[in-house]
């Protein structure tokens, strides 16, 4: 089904490309913390793309393509670093699978959108597509190099198994015989049971995986440019025009909403929807940034499929859709300012931070949007728009979300005496060193789970968040996780200022 626009490679794998899938697995094998985050990720990720990285600068690409793929490569590398030195949990799941897309771009390719789309999703196809190709490597019998590089592969992998039964039974031997030798090898030896046996074999299979799929798709490169041309014209002018133009009156409706209640301030507010500036701010952010998103799609819709016979159906869509993205912006001005104030009265929290990156982000798109109508051509906007999302997510890192949203609620205590200890309590390490410095029996509560969360790494699992928290635990006595540590929380969760 797939030899229409990508063939397998006509070629036997090549040794370097059956080495890379080899350091791809034992890499995956050996560095990754699968519980927790941990400089092994970044080490796992060099060795599954560091082979590929090697074959890509000999590939039969151009040189431009060769640098643009470089850096996708570069950019999964750069998201998987910052596990070494964040652990809050939603940050570091949406950069783990901000790295499988960057490293599906890498490998595939794609430009457009739906080329882009169609990356991620063969990325997981040419992993197992992989296993047919490598498995030639290892068929006896045939001649010439083919032959002799899978005489030399099987003589690897005899040599490979013998090293690792030396390595068991002669380390264990040993390590019995000497307390000190067994003890520099539990350092950096797992322990060995069932459950480390099962994850180490799941993590060979999943990076072998992950670097047979690049050396699958370098060697044998899919087609993708029937999915780059322009879409064909499915909507004539009035088809288009007609609620375009209607989501344009009402977007000028509401932005001129948005300036009375601006300058109209909190008493034209109570005045007129009985309501204070933070409930008016917290009931319509949410709507914001879903009218936001569905925008896009409409402008995605109109800008592929509407007709363009003549000079007035182009000059009717630039008379349209340039009106409409200038007051999505406006309106996305208008979330961004909600919530800001939503978090200034209740509290700040990284969640909120990052959904405030996001809606960010997509004033951005529709300022690419409004370019691409200038320049007359939008085919470089799927790439970009992916790369902003790369960079919103490494921003946040360098912010540490948690850490400031840890800190503005410490201030927030200091000015107003109320703070949600319970909230406090469930970040992550990257607050530690902001929470240390409360008074002692908010501390007691706030940090009470802590200790038990910074327990001994592995030097493949060690995180600077990690270690800068256990330096603020120092200097704290008499931590612990007490099941009444929390027993005056809610006397500080009082009633806060409602401007």
């Amino acid at each position: 089904m797939f030899d229409r626009w990508w063939p397998a490679p006509s070629t036997a794998p090549r040794p370097a490309a059956i080495a890379a899938v080899a350091a791809g697995a034992l890499g995956a094998a050996v560095f990754t913390p699968l519980g927790g985050t941990g400089i092994g990720w970044l080490l796992a990720g060099l060795c599954v793309l560091g082979g590929w990285g090697l074959a890509l600068r000999t590939a039969d690409l151009p040189p431009a393509e060769r640098r643009r793929r470089g850096l996708w490569a570069g950019a999964a590398l750069a998201l998987l670093g910052v596990l070494a030195f964040r652990n809050a949990w939603w940050l570091v799941t949406f950069c783990v699978l901000g790295a499988f897309g960057c490293t599906a771009l890498a490998v595939i390719g794609g430009r457009s959108l739906r080329a882009v789309a169609v990356s991620v999703c063969a990325a997981p196809v040419a992993s197992l597509r992989a296993l047919p190709w490598l498995a030639a490597a290892l068929r006896p019998g045939a001649d010439g190099p083919a032959g002799s590089r899978a005489v030399a592969l099987r003589r690897s992998l005899v040599a490979a198994v013998g090293t690792l039964a030396v390595l068991v039974v002669f380390g264990g031997l040993l390590a019995s015989a000497d307390a000190v030798y067994r003890g520099i090898l539990a350092g950096l030896l797992p322990d060995i049971t069932a459950g480390t046996v099962f994850r180490t074999l799941f993590l060979l299979a999943a990076g072998g995986l992950v670097a047979a799929g690049a050396a699958f798709a370098l060697a044998g490169r899919p087609d993708l440019g029937g999915l780059t041309g322009p879409g064909r014209p499915r909507f004539s002018r009035w088809e288009w025009a007609a609620p375009a133009g209607t989501l344009v009156l009402l977007f000028a409706g509401f932005v001129a909403v948005q300036a009375t209640a601006l300058f109209g301030g909190a008493r034209h507010l109570a005045r007129s929807a009985g309501l204070t500036v933070a409930e008016y701010a917290r009931g319509g952010f949410w709507q914001l940034v879903a009218v936001s998103v569905l925008t896009l799609a409409v402008l995605l819709v109109i800008s592929r499929w509407a007709q363009r016979e003549d000079r007035w159906d182009r000059l009717l869509l630039r008379w349209l859709l340039g009106p409409l993205c200038v007051l999505s912006l406006v309106i996305v001005a208008s979330a961004l300012s909600r919530m800001y104030t939503y978090q200034r009265v209740f509290s700040f929290t990284g969640e909120r931070l990052f959904v405030m990156a996001f809606e960010a982000v997509l004033g951005l798109v529709f300022v690419l949007v409004l370019v691409a109508g200038l320049r007359g051509s939008g085919a470089w906007i799927p790439e970009t728009v992916a790369g902003l999302l790369v960079v919103m997510l490494l921003a946040l890192a360098a912010l540490n979300p948690e850490g400031y949203a840890a800190r503005r609620n410490v201030e927030r205590y200091r000015t107003d005496g109320v703070v949600d200890l319970w909230y406090l309590r469930a970040l992550s390490a990257d607050a530690t060193p902001v929470l240390a410095t409360l008074p002692p029996e908010l501390r007691r509560c706030a940090l009470s789970r802590t200790p038990d969360r910074l327990r001994g790494d592995r030097w493949y699992g060690w995180n600077l968040g990690r270690q800068r928290a256990r330096a603020a635990l120092r200097a704290v006595p008499g931590l612990a996780d007490e099941p009444r540590a929390c027993r005056h929380a809610a006397r500080y969760d009082g009633p806060v200022r409602r401007p």
